[in-house]
């Protein structure tokens, strides 16, 4: 069974992403890497050997910190990334990603948060990864920092007006997304139970963003669930790495 990495840096997990994968018969090995180990943290792992791919998700830490679990995955980034491995970063990911492959992550004058419309660049929109996605569709962001310069020889797929470089793609299967494509229904409800100082500095209410989910919802679950089964028939093809 092919046997995906997984570093989650939060109580925030995989979500409808990490369903996709074991729908296809994906094993995933999901390593809480941002608590310390005994306090029920996971070690990571010293290199990439048994695995056929690497997603780095959310969390709250800074992209720009130097703790050594950062420094570490920033480390089996640049692995995954010179192996070829499907690499997936999302939100806090993929501001890793970028920064260790020498892009520039830097704080933003305001949290974005809450559901924002999201473009598609000329790039995005013949992209076969973004096949099916619409030019604009509304996404569930949360987050303080973002990726100011994609890493050299990127092709920036998404932006908006908050952010210019929502998404991104380096070389065949690296991938950031800024928003949160893996959130399901009980994500979202956790976003607004734990995300209040964040709400409060992007000037977003809690009746606000129940009112946002009722009109955005139907067609953000589409969606993602489109890009979902993008990444993993093409990011994470079964047949070709099971055979590698």
């Amino acid at each position: 069974m092919a046997t995906i990495l997984v570093l989650q840096h939060s109580r925030v997990g995989a979500g409808r992403l990490g369903a996709t994968l074991r729908d296809h018969a994906f094993k995933l090995d999901i390593r809480k890497v941002a608590i310390p180990v005994d306090q029920g943290g996971d070690e990571l792992p010293d290199d990439l050997d048994g695995y056929q791919g690497l997603i780095c998700l959310g969390g709250p830490a800074l992209p720009d910190q130097n703790d050594d679990w950062i420094l570490k995955e920033i480390e089996l980034i640049k692995m995954a990334h010179a192996k070829e491995l499907p690499l997936i970063g999302i939100c806090l990911g993929h501001q890793l990603i970028a920064r260790a492959l020498d892009g520039e992550v830097g704080k933003m004058d305001k949290p974005e948060w809450g559901f924002e419309n999201v473009k598609l660049t000329t790039q995005g929109q013949i992209e076969a990864m973004l096949g099916g996605i619409p030019w604009t569709s509304p996404q569930f962001q949360s987050h303080t920092y973002e990726v100011t310069k994609a890493p050299p020889g990127a092709t920036v797929l998404a932006e908006n007006e908050h952010s210019g470089v929502q998404a991104y793609k380096v070389g065949h299967r690296t991938f950031g997304f800024q928003y949160h494509f893996e959130a399901d229904g009980p994500m979202l409800e956790f976003f607004e139970k734990t995300d209040a100082d964040l709400m409060e500095q992007a000037g977003v209410t809690g009746s606000a963003f129940r009112a946002q989910a009722v009109e955005h919802y139907d067609m953000f679950a589409r969606v993602a669930d489109r890009l979902c089964v993008n990444l993993v028939t093409y990011a994470f093809p079964y047949t070709a790495l099971s055979q590698a």
